[in-house]
């Protein structure tokens, strides 16, 4: 019987493990974009010892704070290079717990990078614990877009909510921190042009900008058509680094990669 090489189920199959390969890929360079600061941190966390009696021992060592960081980098490596299911599940499971560690550390807990990464990390382990050939992978591709999309939903969910305050709606907050002082090319371009009333007028429109977008995100990314999701939060993703701060990418990353998995997957 002459049986096609590529059917529509392992094309299928195989667009599951690229978009898990991407995703990690853009989880590791979320994590190394952060390196020069962590190295920074790190030397920082080492002249300025703290000890709070919330954290125990373990959670408060700089070195569980550096092997998780370098184990989370490391397994998420191997997850872009291994093809067994049985070696696969493992690795990204200790890349998982590694950034849970991070997650609460003393040193990092408090820090979105990771947050960011966890959310995208458990996507990954998700996914590859339906590769099997029991699964129907076409099925599991429409399920990994669906998760995804909510997961993009719930983190900005909870970048939108800090938002819906007086200081962030006048835009006092976003021209504090970043019109009045930041050298950032959009902040300087905007000093040189124009005073301070038209800045903090900017600073406002700015400012309810990025808080009807990130609700509408919140509210509408989990329940659009899949592809329509992808790329506004793709998008999303993109301009939120690009037009504040570029050391954000570190914590968009992981989300541009989500993203970009499911425009892959949400191809017919």
């Amino acid at each position: 019987m002459n049986v096609p090489l590529i059917t529509p189920a392992n094309r299928a199959a195989q667009r599951l493990v690229n978009a898990q390969r991407l995703v990690q890929l853009c989880i590791v360079l979320g994590l190394l974009w952060k390196i020069k600061f962590f190295l920074w941190s790190d030397q920082v966390y080492l002249d300025y010892a703290l000890s709070d009696p919330f954290f125990p021992d373990w959670l408060e060592s700089q070195w569980t704070l550096r092997i998780a960081f370098t184990t989370a980098v490391i397994s998420g490596c191997m997850a872009m290079v291994l093809k067994r299911r049985s070696l696969l599940v493992p690795a990204i499971a200790s890349q998982l717990g590694s950034l849970s560690v991070l997650l609460l550390h003393q040193g990092s807990y408090n820090d979105m990078t990771f947050l960011t990464s966890w959310w995208t990390s458990l996507w990954c382990l998700w996914l590859v614990a339906q590769f099997s050939d029991v699964n129907d992978e076409v099925i599991v591709a429409k399920q990994a877009t669906r998760l995804a999309c909510v997961i993009l939903s719930l983190i900005m969910l909870g970048a939108a909510v800090g938002k819906w305050t007086d200081e962030y709606w006048s835009g006092t907050v976003l021209y504090e921190i970043y019109f009045r002082d930041r050298d950032f090319w959009l902040f300087n371009l905007l000093r040189r042009r124009l005073e301070e009333a038209e800045l903090r007028q900017v600073a406002m429109l700015h400012s309810r900008a990025v808080i009807v977008s990130e609700t509408l995100a919140a509210l509408t990314l989990w329940c659009l058509p899949t592809r329509i999701a992808g790329g506004f939060g793709l998008l999303l993703m993109l301009l939120i680094p690009a037009t504040s701060n570029w050391l954000l990418f570190s914590v968009t990353l992981s989300l541009v990669g989500l993203s970009s998995a499911v425009i892959m997957l949400g191809r017919r």
